[in-house]
C-alpha cells in the first residue's frame, strides 16, 4: 500500500501550522473519574474540559494555539530540559525542568480522595517545587471558555482570582501574586531552593446545571500536601485489586490506571477517548469526538477490567447499560441500542463544526458531536453481549429483568443480522454486507445459548441454534476467499459466488470469540495474507482505503488496536516468538509515560484521540493470553 504521506508528520518547518504545537505523544494524562487535562512536556496544560469530558473546553491549545487557551508554567529561561512520568503507582504526572541554574519539579493533579466521595470538589491542583539551584519562572492562566467562543471577566479574590464566564466559573487561588489583564492571570516569580509554588484551580459552576461552592479554604502547602497524600493513596489502593502478575505489569498496570482514568465514576460510564478532533492525518480530515461511550468500547472495556479483577468497576459499566438496554427501543436507523451515547445516556450526539478554530497542527474542520451515533452497526450487538457474558460468568450475574431486556434486543436481531451496516470501523461510504458484523451476530446468538444453559433461563433456544448455525454457514460459505485462502471483510453477493479481495484486521478476533480455533487452517492463512498485506514491522492497518474507499478523503496511521489484535492472534495461533517480538515492538510505540493514541504513522508519530481506551484495552488482552501462552 502508498504510505508516502505518513512520512515526517512531526516535523515543523518556522512558519507553517504545526510550529507552536507539541507532538500528540508529548502529553501525559491526569483526571479525576469525571473530567481530565492533557499536561505537555513543556509544562502547558493545553486540554481541559469542565466538568466532565464531553462539557465545551476551558484549555483548548491543542487545538488552537492562539484561541484554545491554555495554562503554562516554564522557566523564564531559552535552555531548559524537560521530562516527565507519573508518580509511580498512580495518576499523578510530574513534568521535571532541569536548567544550568537548578531543578524544578511541576506535580499536576485532580485530587481523589475516596471512592464515590459525595464531597468531590473538582480541582486541578499543580505544584510548583525547587529541587536544586534557583529557577525564575512564569505562570500564565489563560481559559477560554466553551471552546473559545464565550468572553469572561477577572475578579479578584483573596489569594487568587475568579474567571466569571456566562455557564462556568472558575476559581483560581495562588500561592504567588497574580498580575491580571483582560482575559488572563499571570505572574513571574522566584522560587529558592526547596520552595514550593501552589496553584489551584477550582470549578465552581457547569455546563451541565451544576452549581458547587469552592471550597473556601486559601492554598497552602499543608492542605496540598494533604491532597497529594490522599491522591497518591486512592490510586495505590485502586491498583492494589489488580490480579495481573505477569511478565508485563509495568504497562499492563499503566493501561489499567488510564482505562480507570477514562471512566466518569458518577454515571459507570466508560468513554473511548477525552479529547476531540486530533486528527488520524496530520492536515486532514479524519477528525472526530471520541468524549463518548461507544457500546463497543465500553464492553470490551469491560472484559479488560473483568480479566483484571476490577469488579467495581465492571459493575458500574453494568448499571449504566442497564438502564441502556431497559430504554432501548428499535427505530428506523440504527436498531433498538445506538452505537454510542453520551455520559448520561442521550443517543443523539449532532456533529457541529468548530470553524473558528484552526484544528491541530492546522487539521480541519474541528467537529464536535459524532454523527455516527445514528449508523447501524450490527457488530455491537456482539461485543456488548459477549461482554455480559463474561459479567454474568465472573461477577455477580445479570438480574431477571436485564435478561428479559437481552431477549428483546436479540428478537430484533434475529430479524435483522442478515443486513447491511457500517460495522466497527463507522464507514462513510454507506452499508455494506460485513463479514465482522456477521461475526459479532453469531457471537451475540452463541453467548445467549450459553447464558441460558448456564443460568436456566428462559429462551427459544432451538430457533436461536438455527439463526446460529446460518450465520455460521454464511461467514464461512461468503466471508472466504478460497482463491486467495483467506477471510475478506465483505461477503460475496451469494453462495458460489467471490467476494471482493478485502483484507479487514477485525478478523484476527475470530478466534478470540470462539468462532474458529486459532489453529484452523482457514485463520492461519488469514493471518498469514494480513501478515503480507497489512502488517508493517508490528504496525497493522485496519484495511486498505484504496481497496476498500471509506467515503473519506485523506489516509490514517496504522490502528494500534490491531497491532495488539495482531499480537494476541500470533500467540493463539502457536507463533509465540513473533507474538513477543511484535509486542515488545508495540511497547517502544508507547509514549513517554506508556500511553498510546489511536493510531501510530509509519514514523512512529502519534495519531487521533488521545489516549484511546480501545488499544489500552486490547494490550491488557493481549499481554495476559501471550503470558498464558508462554506459560
Amino acid at each position: 500500500m502508498k504510505r508516502d504521506d505518513q512520512d515526517d508528520q512531526d516535523t515543523a518547518a518556522p512558519g507553517d501550522p504545526a510550529e507552536g504545537y507539541l507532538p500528540i505523544a508529548e502529553h501525559g494524562l491526569i483526571g479525576d473519574l469525571r473530567t481530565s487535562a492533557l499536561v505537555g512536556t513543556d509544562g502547558r496544560i493545553d486540554w481541559f474540559c469542565a466538568p466532565r469530558f464531553d462539557s465545551p473546553s476551558v484549555f483548548a491549545s491543542l487545538l488552537d494555539k492562539e484561541r484554545g487557551g491554555f495554562w503554562d508554567i516554564s522557566p523564564v529561561c531559552d535552555a531548559a530540559t524537560r521530562n516527565q512520568f507519573y508518580f509511580p503507582d498512580t495518576n499523578i504526572l510530574i513534568t521535571r525542568i532541569l536548567t544550568a541554574d537548578g531543578i524544578v519539579e511541576v506535580q499536576d493533579f485532580m485530587p481523589i480522595v475516596r471512592e464515590r466521595d459525595p464531597q468531590h470538589r473538582q480541582r486541578l491542583v499543580r505544584r510548583v517545587v525547587n529541587v536544586r539551584g534557583r529557577m525564575r519562572l512564569g505562570v500564565r492562566v489563560a481559559p477560554r471558555l466553551n471552546y473559545g467562543r464565550d468572553t469572561h471577566r477577572l475578579e479578584r479574590i483573596p489569594d487568587g482570582v475568579r474567571f466569571v464566564g456566562d455557564s462556568l466559573t472558575l476559581w483560581l487561588r495562588s500561592s504567588v501574586p497574580l498580575d491580571l489583564d483582560a482575559t488572563d492571570a499571570h505572574a513571574v516569580f522566584d522560587l529558592p531552593e526547596g520552595e514550593t509554588a501552589l496553584f489551584d484551580l477550582e470549578t465552581a459552576g457547569g455546563y451541565d446545571g451544576s452549581a458547587t461552592e469552592p471550597d473556601p479554604c486559601a492554598v497552602d502547602a499543608v492542605a496540598a500536601e494533604t491532597l497529594f497524600e490522599s491522591t497518591v493513596a486512592f490510586w495505590r489502593r485502586w491498583l492494589s485489586q489488580s490480579i495481573y502478575t505477569g511478565r508485563w505489569r509495568e504497562m499492563v498496570h499503566r493501561s489499567a490506571l488510564t482505562l480507570k482514568l477514562l471512566t466518569h465514576e458518577p454515571s459507570g460510564a466508560i468513554v473511548a477517548a477525552p479529547t476531540l478532533a486530533l486528527p488520524e492525518q496530520v492536515g486532514g480530515a479524519r477528525n472526530w469526538d471520541y468524549r463518548y461511550v461507544w457500546i463497543r468500547d465500553a464492553a470490551f472495556s469491560l472484559y479488560a477490567l473483568l480479566r483484571l479483577g476490577f469488579t467495581q468497576e465492571a459493575q458500574g459499566f453494568m448499571d449504566w447499560l442497564t438502564d441502556r438496554l431497559h430504554s432501548a427501543a428499535p427505530d428506523g436507523s440504527g436498531g433498538p441500542l445506538r452505537v454510542m451515547y453520551s455520559i448520561d445516556g442521550h443517543d443523539t450526539l449532532p456533529e457541529e463544526v468548530l470553524g473558528h478554530l484552526d484544528g491541530y497542527r492546522g487539521s480541519r474542520p474541528v467537529r464536535t458531536g459524532n454523527a455516527a451515533s445514528v449508523q447501524r452497526q450490527l457488530d455491537i450487538y456482539g461485543e456488548l453481549i459477549d461482554s455480559i457474558y463474561l459479567f454474568n460468568k465472573y461477577g455477580v450475574g445479570i438480574s431477571h429483568d436485564s435478561w428479559s431486556d437481552l431477549c428483546d434486543i436479540l428478537e430484533w436481531l434475529m430479524e435483522h443480522w442478515d443486513t447491511t451496516d457500517q460495522s466497527i470501523w463507522e464507514t462513510r461510504a454507506g452499508q455494506q454486507h460485513h463479514t465482522y458484523s456477521r461475526l459479532m451476530c453469531w457471537v451475540a446468538v452463541e453467548r445467549m445459548i450459553r447464558m441460558a444453559r448456564q443460568r436456566g433461563l428462559p429462551g427459544d433456544l432451538g430457533r436461536w441454534i438455527s439463526v446460529r448455525d446460518r450465520i455460521y454457514r454464511q461467514i464461512m460459505a461468503r466471508g472466504w476467499h478460497p482463491r486467495e485462502r483467506t477471510f475478506v471483510q465483505r461477503l460475496a453477493a451469494e453462495d458460489g459466488q467471490e467476494p471482493a479481495d478485502i483484507l479487514d484486521a477485525s478478523l484476527l478476533l475470530m478466534p478470540m470469540v470462539k468462532f474458529v480455533s486459532p489453529v484452523d487452517p482457514r485463520f492461519l492463512s488469514t493471518v498469514e495474507a494480513i501478515g503480507n498485506r497489512l502488517v508493517v514491522d508490528s504496525l497493522v492497518f485496519r484495511y486498505d482505503p484504496e481497496q476498500a474507499p471509506d467515503g473519506l478523503a485523506g489516509t490514517e496511521g496504522t490502528f494500534s488496536i490491531c497491532s495488539f489484535w495482531w499480537v494476541e492472534a500470533l500467540a493463539r495461533s502457536g507463533d509465540v516468538e513473533q507474538a513477543r517480538l511484535a509486542l515488545e515492538k508495540m511497547f517502544t510505540y508507547a509514549n513517554h509515560v506508556g500511553l498510546y493514541a489511536e493510531q501510530i504513522g509509519l514514523t512512529g508519530e502519534h495519531l487521533g484521540n488521545f489516549p484511546q481506551a480501545f488499544t489500552h484495552l486490547a494490550l491488557i488482552s493481549s499481554a495476559i493470553n501471550l503470558d498464558r501462552a508462554m506459560g
